[in-house]
């Protein structure tokens, strides 16, 4: 059976939170969702450090959706961190937040955002985002590689310069 893949939702608000889950529910999004209520458990959920070491439990996601306001590390130091930083620079990150300033558009942009979308207050416009994503994020598009080992575990820094510069099998 086809395994749907992760979606690591980044927001601090419970309200978002239940709100995308009845969204995604309603639209039938059958992708597994993991919360990260701030950009400091969102960087360590895709550090996999902590309590997100066992990568069979809480494996590399298929889509980021963040949002950008939120107290200590924003959206954006969490959107900058996935493209310089991580293992993981080619993760599509949709911008998923309530607010609609240009600003905030060009800043998540200019640091590599995959799409940029902003949260709709009437339900039923969320659910048809949901499914916007769905068919289009986790459907359609062609995922980038992610760098993973066996059975879904974190590939660190060593490791992957040891396959990179491996001559032979």
């Amino acid at each position: 059976m086809h395994n749907p893949g992760l979606i690591l939702l980044v927001d601090d608000r419970e309200e978002d939170v239940l709100l995308i889950r009845r969204a995604f529910n309603k639209a039938r999004v059958v992708n597994r969702v993991e919360v990260a209520w701030s950009g400091e458990e969102a960087i360590a959920y895709l550090s996999g450090s902590g309590k997100f070491a066992n990568r069979a439990e809480y494996p590399v996601p298929v889509l980021v959706l963040l949002d950008i306001k939120m107290p200590g590390v924003d959206g954006l130091e969490v959107l900058k961190w996935i493209r310089r930083v991580s293992l993981y620079p080619t993760l599509r990150v949709v911008m998923l937040t309530s607010s609609e300033l240009m600003r905030d558009v060009n800043s998540a942009y200019e640091l590599g955002a995959n799409s940029f979308l902003v949260k709709p207050v009437d339900f039923e416009r969320f659910v048809e985002i949901s499914q916007a994503l769905s068919g289009y994020w986790l459907w359609m598009d062609q995922a980038p590689w992610l760098p993973q080992g066996a059975e879904g575990a974190l590939i660190t820094d060593k490791e992957l310069f040891r396959r990179a510069t491996q001559l032979g099998p």
